[in-house]
């Protein structure tokens, strides 16, 4: 039988999550941003909410083009503020448009999101070995000076546990549990491939 982290559960949605996404090293600046607003609506919320709700966002979001949500106005505020499919609070929809100006930013200054995000693990992804889920922490020196920068260059909902759980998600921290089939998996993918 295949062991998975025990939060993997056996929701579908959450399963293929697992199995294909999650602690995987990701590159392309897209789905970057996209992790970026999805971590970020999700904060005070439960991930299996914004999964079932991550179709909806990228409708809303335009397939998460920082681009076009940089130029989101108030009238698309707030017609986004009606749309059931995403979580509709106004600080987090603004957010994601603020956000989405200073990505822009980065990538003018950097080339990329990617080179920018990556520095902060070196270029290599961060291989963790916990053998359970109640020693993986909710923050790291890492996520905190992530942060802290990325606060100071205008991003919001971007604290130190969003951050983790992004890092988490994106694949610059291994952090399933070494018996789970994914560790040795998303290990091998952050060896054949050095991002910066």
């Amino acid at each position: 039988m295949m062991v998975r982290c025990e939060w993997a559960g056996s929701d579908p949605r959450y399963v293929s999550y697992h199995d294909e996404e999650w602690g995987a090293p990701a590159h392309d600046d897209r789905t970057l941003f996209e992790f970026l607003i999805l971590e970020g609506a999700q904060a005070g919320l439960s991930w299996s909410t914004i999964l079932n709700k991550r179709d909806g966002y990228r409708h809303a979001f335009d397939n998460f083009d920082p681009q076009k949500v940089a130029a989101f106005d108030e009238d698309k505020v707030a017609q986004l503020l009606q749309d059931p499919g995403i979580v509709r609070n106004r600080l987090k929809v603004r957010s994601a448009v603020q956000n989405a100006r200073a990505f822009l930013q980065i990538q003018q200054e950097f080339g990329s999101f990617d080179a920018y995000v990556w520095q902060f693990v070196d270029g290599q992804p961060l291989q963790n070995k916990w053998q359970s889920l109640s020693q993986i922490p909710a923050e790291t020196e890492e996520s905190r000076a992530m942060s802290k920068d990325l606060k100071k260059r205008g991003f919001n909902f971007v604290g130190p546990t969003i951050m983790y759980a992004f890092m988490q998600a994106v694949g610059l921290v291994n952090d399933h549990v070494v018996h789970c089939f994914r560790h040795a998996q998303c290990r091998a993918l952050a060896v054949n491939k050095n991002p910066v």
